[in-house]
């Protein structure tokens, strides 16, 4: 397909997953209703400076209580799948032991509503809301939440195994990490590599022991896990910018695809982190291999990197392009990223399948006296990632389902309410929900 030209539905297989994605603590609010206990987002977002707006997620989209409208919209749009999360203090306040009823009650409703539209549920287990209570045991740098995890992840299957076909255990274990427990501009704001090298490895263990649980809880079901990817190029083709490229993949990507596919943490890296290495049990790496039916990639802008002996422990630092097109983020858009992502991934790793459970982007949407919102560039944006996957998977990358990040606008992490990533527009004042040209665009490509 040429690049310039925006796909048709008829250019995808028929059996394609179509699909939006949400996350739980981004979108639902009623973020202290019906038992829920406390995140470690609550608690971050309650420390000044931490969010850019001073913002919270109490409220957010509201969908705990809207929850009917989103997905007849999700509906409307044509979408065959809808990716959600589960919040981890819903179902157990304190992260263990007593479970609450009005929690999975909530989840119960949601996934019958799902079924009820024609919408194939697709459940993310963890994506970053950890109990606070749990943190305060160390969160996922002390082993006893990889426990916890599997407590939480047999109590949702079990309930909701009978209708949920597709789990996803763990959400970017990159974000949820590095930026958590390394850069400190997550929750909950930790600036220790080795804190964030040993959440890494507790996160992928906890991963490796689900899948089996889940299988026995969803029999049938798949199972897989979503990465935040990268395709890395060296800012300049001298061999210093080349070989700290290759040391930053090892940090960024290989540190969790190579033990995924039972190859163990890449050796280069664990050689640089040093001391920061995270401690390994007996079985370990075993688990984290444990096979799974998909791989999620998460995709929205290539690095480029140029050496650095000052850059921390890859000594290498992310170098920008000039003259590029970028999102309101200031990320660089580029299509061919993603394809050269996947058809690296597929060299490299050859997984079952991938789906691609996140792809989006973010600008300033301003409505019209109308209440239109002419999103040109998101919608540009959309037709020409779309258009670049089917060129992946014309290479013979096995890309399976596509996902767009996302349905609402919503509460962006650090960054508040500041960025608009939704193919709906948020008026956060009334909640009043409005499909943005993209998502007028996107219901039109699926119901073609």
């Amino acid at each position: 397909m040429s690049s310039s030209k925006a796909p048709t539905r008829q250019d995808f297989p028929a059996d394609f997953r179509w699909g939006v994605s949400t996350s739980s603590f981004q979108i639902e609010g009623a973020g202290q209703e019906d038992g829920k206990g406390e995140s470690i987002w609550d608690r971050f977002c309650q420390q000044p400076g931490r969010i850019r707006d001073g913002s919270d997620g109490l409220v957010a989209c509201d969908h705990y209580h809207r929850w009917p409208q989103d997905l007849d919209m999700a509906k409307q749009l044509g979408v065959n799948a809808y990716r959600f999360s589960v919040a981890w203090p819903r179902i157990l306040p304190q992260g263990r032991d007593a479970v609450n009823e009005a929690g999975l009650a909530f989840y119960d409703r949601l996934v019958d509503g799902m079924l009820e539209r024609g919408l194939d549920p697709w459940a993310t287990l963890y994506h970053w809301d950890l109990p606070q209570a749990l943190q305060a045991g160390g969160g996922w740098t002390s082993r006893d939440t990889v426990a916890a995890y599997l407590e939480y992840t047999d109590a949702v299957t079990r309930r909701l195994g009978d209708r949920v076909r597709h789990w996803i255990t763990h959400n970017e274990p990159w974000c949820s990490c590095m930026m958590g427990y390394w850069e400190g501009v997550h929750a909950p704001g930790g600036t220790s590599l080795a804190d964030a090298m040993q959440a890494c490895h507790h996160v992928l263990l906890s991963h490796g022991q689900a899948v089996s649980l889940i299988r026995r809880n969803s029999p049938g079901a798949q199972v897989g896990i979503t990465l935040s990817l990268h395709p890395i190029a060296a800012a300049s083709g001298s061999a210093e910018d080349v070989a700290a490229a290759a040391r930053h993949d090892g940090l960024r990507n290989r540190w969790f695809l190579d033990p995924l596919s039972g190859r163990g943490y890449p050796a280069d890296t664990l050689a640089l982190l040093g001391e920061a290495a995270p401690r390994v049990e007996a079985g370990d790496l075993a688990a984290i291999a444990t096979a799974t039916d998909f791989l999620g990639v998460n995709y929205y802008f290539p690095e480029r990197v140029a050496d650095d002996p000052a850059g921390g422990p890859m000594r290498a630092r992310l170098v920008e392009r000039e003259g590029v097109e970028r999102t309101g983020f200031g990320w660089e858009v580029s299509p061919q990223g993603l394809v050269d992502l996947l058809t690296r991934i597929q060299r490299d790793y050859a997984p079952a399948a991938i789906q691609l459970t996140e792809n989006g982007s973010t600008f300033e949407d301003v409505p019209t006296p109308e209440g239109r919102v002419h999103d040109k560039e998101r919608l540009s944006y959309l037709q020409r990632h779309l258009a670049a996957l089917r060129r992946a998977m014309d290479a013979g990358v096995p890309v399976r389902g596509y996902f767009a990040w996302s349905l609402l606008d919503n509460f962006e992490w650090a960054e508040g309410y500041l960025r608009r990533f939704g193919l709906a527009y948020v008026d956060y004042a009334t909640q009043q929900r409005t499909l943005k040209d993209s998502g007028l665009w996107y219901g039109q490509f699926l119901n073609e």
